[in-house]
This record gives structure tokens, C-alpha cells and sequence, in this order.
């Protein structure tokens, strides 16, 4: 057995291997799927090759090789409660697979196979097995599987035959789909069995147990089912997927029955343990260490490839994922930011294979920091607020928060359901875990109602896309605006026809297009189309791409009929597609300029771009100051006034990468790729429309600067003569106010300045005069004063209300009180206002404000909190602030008998 290879060698000699017998290497895809709304992750390798398995999507290769980053954490595929307790659970792994699109089948599939892990790698042909489709549901056994496998050498006595659950495969209810074949090792006898300890005898290759580990899965890709339940019809071009987890196949090679044991994990682990000072244990006390190491691998490379924590979708799932890590570095005693030291370690580690971790490092870690920091506060809140409410469940004789409360935690502050559970188990009570499980069933069947209706109006698309075939854009080409086309499919109402007729919303598709489909930020175009020397007229309201490839242009038929085959003329709304041109090239423009500011970390994470203005999301944690906004503009401006021309280039995409060109986060690219440099300081992977020089732009200015998510940052600008008219409407406001306050543009700041300062002097001298008004009036209030239960209680109505005047009021009382409880309550601009404050003596005998002041807050409709020696509310029924002040002397009596 090849012991000394490490996980990178046999990464690259995997890949090396099937390289050198005619296939392709191409790079892992992005963790974040595109135009495919059914899964949340890339969870396998031949995702990326979906559309070429079905034939929508043709390449220049027939066979592929890769290494793909998957994750399995949420949705059906979820894996992360067991990460960390067993050998080979994990959220983010790597899939080696080999492919082949109509090329070879299950021969040399077979073949390639024995021969890696026989020569190669080494293996023992001896601890080796094989299993086949046994045939089951009308399908016939795979006896040529089997026959091959034998061929190989494989005794027959160790290639099992195992049913539709473990050896057939379907993309889904329909598509393609076959038999699959799998290798086993045996790591031996003595690893324990469930079977065996219930007395039954050891399933063998078919177990749970780890006795035998399947290593690879070859899928026969050989029949299709065109309709549910329908019968399976032969592929004319059979294909072939396969999967080799690279942490299963690494654990075998190094003789490690973990896959925590290999190297792959073990640098990670190191740095754990470097970091809280306790030695590792690979048995089960060992899980906080390999949870953190999992789990540091998935938010490095999630983070990388565009995911941000957030409380929906990809981002929750990754935010699960690293709190879940940091809760076990708390179990560790790491109480300070630690797990951006982690991530880090695999930045280094997996750096070399994967460069998006080394290009994106900063961001990453900062991302990791940003949340750690976040979760840590949320923490101490979720505590307080888990403490409030056990307090009310020990007042009430109850023993378990509502499952209500727990989702509350969870969904609103991101406070784990289990972490609750543990808390609320430390100071005697549980948790209605039920009922917290069927508050999150109700909102995953929301999400998957949501996803359903995407999926559905997906297929109309898809199955035009398969008649129609791929649609030629003409735009690049001079200024693009008017050209001619065949129509090739026409929908109404969401079907297929042939045939539209005047009053009707259409959806076209032709052959060939002038119009924009929306993609890469940049919206569709809008124009007209013409067909019978002008007799039909089709007014285009949007063009789309709802499949790769495919552009759908959305309008509606004016006069006249147009059937599927008719020739028809487009024409581009010529002004509009030249403000959008100036706004993408202005686009780019800004995001170099971003990156020189702020710095490299800046990446584009959302973009829109429209005739009247741009919209630019991107990576920075801290607002930038004006002056940095200033700097940006200028250096666009800048470059709009170098008048440079723009250049476009067609070519591969690694020559592409390799000569600088930035690449959008999350963005799927083809084999060739088109880069647009609108100038030298420009260059970016682009297939939009752009301007012929960047003196075309006009002008540039930005608007509004604002935070849209933690790390996430937005842009409005506007440029040519939209942000001329932005000034000349800014100028005129200017000199309006300048006329308010008697004054010049130029001396308006001093003059208002001026002023503030006058306000805040009359402001001053009002409140003191208030305060010695209501002091007179205090007198009369501790007259009041009364005893309830040995306590001294005063309850007085002031109006107008005003926190900071009953502040004041509360703490001359109780100066007067030595020892007592003050509510103040009073009405101001239609809200109800109540304070409540106790003294040291009193908070100590468990009368506490905070307490008091919820009580009643209820009463007025409102909330209220604070500190146990003063606390406030509000609430909007003023009607009630005299039942409020009434219900004190109760509350008062039931906290001294409590």
C-alpha cells in the first residue's frame, strides 16, 4: 500500500491518471450551484456536468476528470449533527470522479478503476470487493458489471449484488439514470458491528458497520425516464459518473481507520490544540477538535466562494456551521476569538490546490472574525433572555420553555436549539423540543413550497432550450441595436404554442438577438420587433435568461400574428441601451477603484445595472469615510477623462485567471470566457455590453453609500447625464435653503451651524426650567407616599413625558425615599411613557424595576426593560397609564412575598 502519499499526492495523481488516458482536467466548480434551484450546495461531482449528462450543454471534451469541493449540511443532504462523532461524517468534502459523455462505458469505467486502486494506490486486491444492481422494479440484474469485475480478478464470491437502495441511481424523477457498481475495502474484523452485538451475523459490504468502506461509485448513466413512473428507455449515448470521497480513499491509503487521523485533518487539529493547551483524543472526547477542524474546512471554502452568515438560505447553513464550531471551542475553554486562527490553518493547508483560499484570504478570516465576535455578543443576550424566561416558568410551576420560545432563540438570534436545551438543563428545567421542531417543519415547508414553483416554471424553459437550442446575441457586434431572427418557440401563459395573435403577453425565442437577456447584473433590453413588412408588431418589454444559453424576450403582440418559423426584425431601444452600457462601464471602473481605496479584499458580491442609475454590492466591513468615497470618484472620473478604449478578448478561462483577470464571486464561466478591459486599470471576466471609450461615460457620481448585510456594503451612482441632473437638483435644494436662513451657498454651513448652537442653548434652558417646575411639584407628590408590606411606594403622572426629566425626578425621590420604589408615568406625542426605579436595599430583597416595569409595560399595550435599580416602558395605549401606576402597589406586595 502506498502509506507515504500524502492527500495532495493522491489528489494529483488521481487526476494525473485519468489525464493521461484522454481526459479532461477540469477545476472543481463553485460550492454555490448555479441556475439549478433544487439544491442548496454542490453536494457531488457531476453537478457541474448536469446539463451536459442531459444534453443541454455541449462541450469540446467527452471525458473529465475532477476534484470537486461539495458540502452536505442542510437540506435533504444533511450530515452536521454527526460531524465530529464519527470517522467519517463531514460538512465540506472532496469528490475525485472521472466522467464520460457518450465516450466509454462500464468496460473501461471498470477497468480505469481496478487499475488506480490495484497499481496506483497499491491496494490489496485480496481486501478488495465489488458490488452490482441485483435487478429489482421491472430492471434487469447487472450480470456485465459483474462479468467485468470478474474479468479483473475479483473472486466471484466477493462481487455482491445489492438492491434498488444502494446500487441503481436517478438524477431524479426523471432524466437519466442506471445502475451503479461500488468498491470496498475491508479494514478488518475487529471494528465493532451493531449487527454482531444484537446477535446477528455482520451484513458484510451491505453493513453499516466500518468494516468494509466503500471507496468509489461508478453510475452507469444507461437509461431514461422521461415521465414519472414511466418505463426506462435505453440512452442512445450511455455515460458514466464517478465518485471517490478523497478522505475516504486517504484514510485507506494511510492505513487510518479516521478520517480524522489523516493528514488532511491532523495540521488543523494541531492548531486546535495548540490553542487551548489540552491534548487530543481520538476517542470520543476528541469530537470538539474534530468538529472544529470540519467545520473550519466548510466556512473556508463556503466564505471563498460568496456565502455570507446570515439567518436564511446558504448563508444560515453556514452560519449554523460556525457557531456550531465556536460552541465546541467554548467547550475547550477558548472564550476569545480562535476560529479565524483555524481557518486560517487551512488556508495554508489546502491553499496550493484550491488558489480562491489564498485570493480571498483577508475577506475570509474577516468574514470569520466579524461573525465569531457576533455570536459571542448574541451569547450573552441569548443567556439573559433564556434566564427571563425560566424565571417566569419558576413563578408559574412550569418545567420546560415553549418550543414558541426556543424558535424564537433560534430564528432571531441565531441561539442553537441543543445550546438551549444544555442551559436550560444546567438550572433544572428542559425544553419543548416537539413543539420546537414543529415550528421549524412549518418554516422548511414554507421554503420548500417556495422552491417547488421555481422548479416548475423552470421546465418550460428547459424544454424550449432542447428545441431551440442555444441563442446567438448579435449585441457585441458595432452597436448592436437592430438585427433579424427566426422565431423558434413562442410561450403564452406558461405553454408552448405555435401560434400568438394580437393582445397577447408573449414570451419569444429566436435563433439569433440584438437584445440583452439579463445576466451578470445588467437588466434585459427593451425595444421592438417587427415581422410582414410592419404588419406585425411585437412591443418588447424585457429581455431574460432563464436557462444558460437561452434568451427569452417578454412582451406583447400590438397588432397583427406571428407563428413559430417567421422571420422577423428587432430593434433595440437604442437610447437605453447606451445609458446601460455607460453604467456597466462605470461599474467596472468603480470596482478597480474600490480595490485601490479599501484594498485588494474588495470583491463584487451583487450587482445591478440600469439605464438610470447602478447598484454595486461589495465585500468591506467598515463604512468607508467620505474622504475614501471622494477618492473613488475621482479615480473613475479620472479614468472616464483618459478617454481609453475598451478592448474585449475571447479565451480559455485558466489563460484568462492567469493573465489577471477578476473573476465575480459565484459566477458560473464556460470553457472560454469573454474579458473586458474598459480600460488598462480594468480587466474582468464580462459578457455584458459596454462602452466603445471611457470618455462615452460622461461623468460619475455616487449617491448613496450604505451597509446591507454583515461584511456586505452598497453603491448607488449615477454617471453621464443622470448624475448631471443628481448636481443640478442637489444645487437648486442648496440655494432654497440658503433663502430659508437669509444666506449664501457658501455661508450656509456657518449659518446653520449657527443655529444648532442657538437651539441647543434654548433647549438647555427649557429643560432646567421644566425640571425646577416639576421639582415644585415633587413636594406634593411625596405627600403621596404610602407603605405597602414595610416598603415606601410613590406613584405620580407627569405630562408631557420625558426619559430624561423622569430620570431626574426618579432619583430626587428616592434621595427623599432613603428606601422605597418610584413609578413615574406620563403621555407624550400619543405614547404611553413609564418609569420605574427601586433602590440598592430593595433590588437586593428581589424587588427589581426591570421586573415591575414588564409588568407594566403589558398594561399599556407596550414593552419596557432595563436595569434592576431602573428600568423603562412604552406602549401605545395612553388611556391606561393611571392602571399602570395603580397596579404598583400590587406588584410591589407580590415581589416581597415571592
Amino acid at each position: 500500500m502506498s502509506s507515504a502519499l500524502t492527500a495532495s499526492q493522491l489528489r494529483e495523481a488521481f487526476l494525473k491518471f485519468f489525464e493521461e488516458r484522454g481526459h479532461r482536467r477540469v477545476p472543481s466548480s463553485s460550492l454555490v450551484p448555479q441556475n439549478d434551484p433544487t439544491l442548496l450546495f454542490t453536494n457531488a461531482g457531476m453537478v457541474q456536468f448536469k446539463d451536459v449528462f442531459t444534453g443541454r450543454e455541449k462541450r469540446d471534451y467527452t471525458r473529465a476528470t475532477s476534484s470537486q469541493k461539495c458540502v452536505r449540511a442542510g437540506g435533504k443532504h444533511n450530515d452536521l449533527d454527526n460531524v465530529g462523532f464519527t470517522a467519517r461524517h463531514h460538512t465540506f468534502f472532496e469528490m475525485l470522479g472521472n466522467f464520460s459523455f457518450g465516450d466509454y462505458f462500464k468496460a473501461d469505467a471498470i477497468a480505469f478503476a481496478w487499475e488506480f486502486v490495484t497499481k496506483v494506490l497499491g491496494l490489496d486486491p485480496g481486501r478488495l470487493a465489488a458490488t452490482v444492481f441485483n435487478g429489482e422494479k421491472g430492471i434487469p440484474w447487472d450480470e456485465e458489471a459483474y462479468e467485468l469485475w470478474a474479468k479483473q480478478g475479483i473472486p466471484k464470491e466477493r462481487i455482491h449484488k445489492l438492491g434498488y437502495k444502494d446500487n441503481f441511481w436517478a438524477m431524479g424523477d426523471t432524466g437519466p439514470c442506471g445502475p451503479c457498481s461500488e468498491i470496498h475495502f475491508h479494514q478488518g474484523d475487529d471494528l465493532p458491528c451493531a449487527e454482531e452485538a444484537a446477535g446477528r451475523k455482520c451484513l458484510g459490504v451491505a453493513c453499516d458497520c466500518d468494516r468494509w468502506l466503500e471507496i468509489w461509485n461508478l453510475v452507469f448513466m444507461q437509461f431514461e425516464r422521461r415521465e414519472k413512473d414511466a418505463p426506462l428507455l435505453p440512452l442512445p449515448k450511455p455515460s458514466i459518473d464517478t465518485g471517490a470521497g478523497l478522505e475516504r480513499m486517504t484514510s485507506v491509503v494511510q492505513g487510518k481507520r479516521s478520517n480524522y487521523d489523516t493528514d488532511l485533518f491532523q495540521a488543523i487539529i494541531a492548531k486546535v490544540v495548540e490553542l487551548c493547551g489540552r491534548p487530543y483524543d481520538p476517542g470520543n472526547a476528541g469530537a470538539s477538535y474534530r468538529v472544529i477542524a470540519d467545520h473550519a474546512r466548510a466556512a473556508a471554502f463556503l466564505i471563498a466562494d460568496g456565502v455570507q452568515p446570515s439567518n436564511e438560505g446558504r448563508g444560515y447553513v453556514l452560519r449554523r456551521i460556525m457557531r456550531r464550531a465556536i460552541r465546541h471551542g467554548n467547550a475547550l475553554g477558548l472564550k476569545d476569538v480562535f476560529f479565524p486562527t483555524v481557518v486560517d490553518r487551512v488556508i495554508e493547508q489546502m491553499g496550493d490546490a484550491y488558489a480562491e483560499l489564498r485570493e480571498n484570504r483577508i475577506f475570509v478570516l474577516e468574514v470569520v472574525r466579524h461573525e465569531e465576535e457576533s455570536f459571542r455578543r448574541t451569547l450573552d443576550r441569548g443567556l439573559k433572555m433564556i434566564d427571563e424566561e425560566l424565571e417566569k416558568l419558576r413563578s408559574t410551576g412550569q418545567k420546560a420553555l415553549s418550543g414558541d420560545v426556543v424558535f424564537f432563540l433560534h430564528d432571531t438570534h441565531g441561539f442553537p436549539w441543543d445550546l438551549t436545551q444544555i442551559i436550560a438543563r444546567e438550572r433544572g428545567f428542559d425544553i419543548d423540543q416537539a413543539g420546537y421542531e414543529a415550528r421549524m417543519e412549518q418554516q422548511r415547508q414554507k421554503a420548500e413550497f417556495a422552491g417547488s414553483g421555481e422548479k416548475a416554471v423552470g421546465d418550460i424553459y428547459h424544454r424550449v432550450f432542447e428545441k431551440a437550442g442555444e441563442t446567438r446575441f448579435l449585441g457585441y457586434d458595432g452597436l448592436g441595436h437592430e438585427g433579424e431572427g427566426s422565431v423558434k418557440a413562442l410561450i403564452r401563459d406558461g405553454m408552448d404554442v405555435n401560434e400568438v395573435k394580437a393582445g397577447d403577453a408573449v414570451e419569444l425565442v429566436l435563433d439569433q438577438t440584438p437584445f440583452y437577456g439579463e445576466s451578470g447584473g445588467q437588466v434585459g433590453d427593451t425595444g421592438r420587433l417587427t415581422a410582414h413588412g410592419g404588419k406585425t408588431v411585437v412591443e418588447i418589454e424585457d429581455a431574460q435568461r432563464p436557462v444558460p444559453g437561452l434568451i427569452v424576450h417578454r412582451g406583447k403582440v400590438t397588432q397583427g400574428a406571428l407563428k413559430v418559423g417567421d422571420t422577423v426584425q428587432l430593434a433595440v431601444d437604442g437610447e437605453r441601451r447606451s445609458k446601460i452600457r455607460a453604467n456597466h462601464s462605470a461599474t467596472h471602473l468603480m470596482h478597480k477603484a474600490l480595490k485601490v481605496v479599501l484594498g485588494d479584499h474588495v470583491k463584487q458580491a451583487g450587482s445591478v445595472v440600469a439605464p438610470d442609475y447602478l447598484r454595486f454590492d461589495y465585500t468591506h466591513f467598515a463604512q468607508p469615510t467620505p474622504q475614501q468615497l471622494e477618492q473613488v470618484e475621482d479615480l473613475v472620473n479620472t479614468w472616464i477623462r483618459d478617454n481609453a478604449a475598451a478592448e474585449t478578448k475571447v479565451m480559455p478561462l485558466e489563460e484568462a485567471k492567469k493573465s489577471g483577470a477578476v473573476a465575480l464571486f459565484g459566477e458560473k464561466y464556460g470553457e472560454k470566457v469573454r474579458v473586458v478591459s474598459v480600460h488598462p486599470e480594468s480587466v474582468e471576466l464580462c459578457g455584458g455590453t459596454h462602452v466603445r471609450r471611457t470618455g462615452d461615460i460622461g461623468f460619475f457620481k455616487i449617491v448613496q453609500e450604505s451597509s446591507i448585510a454583515s461584511g456586505v456594503r452598497r453603491i448607488v451612482a449615477l454617471t453621464g447625464v443622470g448624475a448631471f441632473q443628481y448636481l443640478r437638483e442637489l444645487e437648486h435644494e442648496v440655494k432654497k435653503a440658503a433663502a430659508l436662513f437669509k444666506s449664501t451657498p457658501k455661508e450656509l454651513v456657518p449659518r446653520i451651524e449657527a443655529q444648532q448652537k442657538r437651539i441647543k442653548e434654548l433647549e438647555r434652558k427649557l429643560e432646567e426650567v421644566q425640571l425646577k417646575a416639576r421639582s415644585a411639584s415633587s413636594k406634593d407628590a411625596m405627600e403621596q407616599v404610602r407603605e405597602v408590606n414595610g416598603i415606601k411606594v410613590l406613584t405620580t403622572r407627569v405630562d408631557p413625558a420625558d426619559p430624561k426629566i423622569f430620570r431626574g425626578l426618579a432619583d430626587q425621590f428616592r434621595d427623599k425615599l432613603k428606601s422605597g420604589v418610584v413609578a413615574i408615568g406620563g403621555e407624550k406625542d400619543g405614547k404611553a411613557l413609564i418609569l420605574v426605579a427601586a433602590t440598592k436595599d430593595l433590588v437586593e430583597r428581589g424587588v427589581k424595576a426591570g421586573d415591575l416595569v414588564r409588568e407594566l409595560a403589558g398594561v399599556v399595550g407596550g414593552s419596557g426593560g432595563g436595569k434592576p435599580d431602573m428600568a423603562q416602558a412604552g406602549g401605545p395605549d395612553t388611556a391606561k397609564i393611571g392602571d399602570a401606576l395603580a397596579k404598583v402597589d400590587e406588584l410591589v406586595r407580590a415581589a416581597v412575598t415571592r
